[in-house]
């Protein structure tokens, strides 16, 4: 987090970290069950809220994850009832525009805007990095 979302970071509490059993989302449309891969109960240093943070790691090209990452953030509230803040780590081994929005919407009314954070890695500088004391 500090690495990539130092803001983020600075607003997380981690004395309060628990890494959450993974979480089995079903497709029903396709029959296939996912598992979401790392998701942690933590606080904001600000607030007595419990949030969790929800990180996809992907490695390769999929069309429409950002809907996926919608079903999966909705699933998550569904059952959990907390703020979740939704991250995607791209891994890719070429650098792929990826969206970070999913939208529902008629040209009369703006229905759905979910939003995610992503981490596109192969669009960032190693060299930035190695200074780092973060590994």
């Amino acid at each position: 987090m500090l690495l990539f979302f130092p803001a983020i970071y600075e607003a997380i509490d981690f004395s309060q970290l628990t890494f959450l059993d993974k979480e089995l989302i079903t497709d029903v449309k396709n029959r296939e069950k996912r598992e979401v891969d790392i998701i942690v109960e933590t606080k904001l240093r600000q607030e007595d809220a419990l949030i969790i943070i929800h990180v996809e790691p992907q490695a390769s090209f999929e069309r429409n994850f950002n809907e996926r990452m919608f079903v999966y953030y909705s699933r998550l509230f569904e059952k959990h009832k907390k703020r979740i803040l939704p991250i995607a780590l791209f891994s890719y081994d070429k650098i792929k525009e990826e969206p970070n929005t999913f939208e529902i919407n008629f040209p009369f009314l703006d229905v759905l805007t979910f939003q995610f954070l992503t981490i596109e890695l192969k669009k960032l500088n190693w060299r930035d990095f190695i200074r780092k004391d973060n590994p």
